[in-house]
């Protein structure tokens, strides 16, 4: 469910953007199996996303889905932006430069 959040606030930053002209896929891989996943996207405007996700303590009650990965973007000024996260149990952990620290 976690891993749905995630993906959802992704999916909502990435149409939130404004629309770039001639944006393309530089590299884009996938691998899911029934246990997990990797994903890497790369566009040619500097956009970059890689994330792994795996079933943790299958068939138990406490099943649970991890997701690790990084995305990162250029500003309009020219400062690139990074955020490596963990989602898991535990929630939404993100981590980067710019991020206020708890």
């Amino acid at each position: 469910m976690k891993f749905l959040i995630v993906f959802v606030a992704l999916f909502a930053l990435a149409l939130a953007a404004p629309p770039a002209a001639d944006v393309s896929v530089v590299e884009q891989k996938s691998d899911v199996q029934a246990d997990g996943f990797k994903a890497k996207l790369v566009l040619s405007n500097g956009v970059k996303e890689e994330s792994e996700g795996q079933l943790k303590d299958i068939g138990t009650e406490n099943e649970a889905f991890s997701v690790k990965g990084s995305y990162s973007f250029v500003d309009d000024d020219g400062v690139t932006y990074e955020v490596n996260y963990i989602a898991d149990e535990n929630g939404f952990q993100p981590q980067g430069a710019h991020l206020p620290v708890a």
